[in-house]
């Protein structure tokens, strides 16, 4: 059975960068579509990064430009590179995978039917 596993969350300072991993296990992995989310305290969970399985990207407006999402096939691991964090952007980042069909302007709303990592939590404070 597939599972997702986050890494990378931690404690920083305003300004400083984050790169957090999220690992499939099992032989094969080849979702339609692989997002981080994250949910902040006393919030809804938003989706802030898209990979599809054609390598095209799509970032909420919130990143602007600092986040970097990528992927590496051969580990079946998704990125999220964060840069010039901010205490806004504290909260349980998670990522899920789809595997069926999911209309592109859909890609940012959590789906209860993907497959949900257990999250790794990033923190910003000075």
């Amino acid at each position: 059975q597939v599972q997702l596993v986050e890494s990378g969350g931690g404690s920083v300072q305003p300004g400083e960068s984050l790169r957090l991993s999220c690992a499939a296990s099992g032989t094969t992995f080849s979702p339609y579509l692989w997002t981080w989310y994250r949910q902040r305290s006393g919030k809804d969970r938003e989706g802030v990064a898209v990979m599809f399985n054609d390598d095209s990207t799509n970032y909420r407006d919130f990143t602007k430009g600092r986040f970097i999402i990528s992927r590496d096939n051969a580990k079946k691991t998704l990125y999220l590179q964060m840069n010039n964090l901010a205490p806004e952007d504290t909260a349980m980042y998670y990522c899920a995978a789809d595997f069926g069909f999911v209309p592109a302007f859909q890609w940012w709303l959590p789906r209860s039917d993907a497959l949900w990592g257990q999250g790794t939590q990033v923190t910003v404070s000075s």
